[in-house]
């Protein structure tokens, strides 16, 4: 493997850790009412992307 491509992987890989690590200490835990808001929300996401499929597949199967 080239010297110059070993040191560029190297500097890369350090440069993400460094990275992640900042990210990480400036995160926090997210309080209880966040998360229940958090949580409402990605369930109704998951229940108009259902309810689109659902409705999809019925119009697929009524032209058929």
């Amino acid at each position: 493997m080239d010297h110059q491509y070993k040191r560029s992987l190297w500097t890369k890989i350090k440069s993400f850790l460094i990275e992640s690590k900042r990210v990480l200490k400036i995160t926090k835990k997210p309080s209880q009412e966040e998360f229940k808001t958090i949580v409402k929300m990605s369930g109704l996401g998951i229940l108009i992307i259902g309810v689109i499929g659902f409705v999809i597949q019925i119009i697929a199967t009524l032209i058929k």
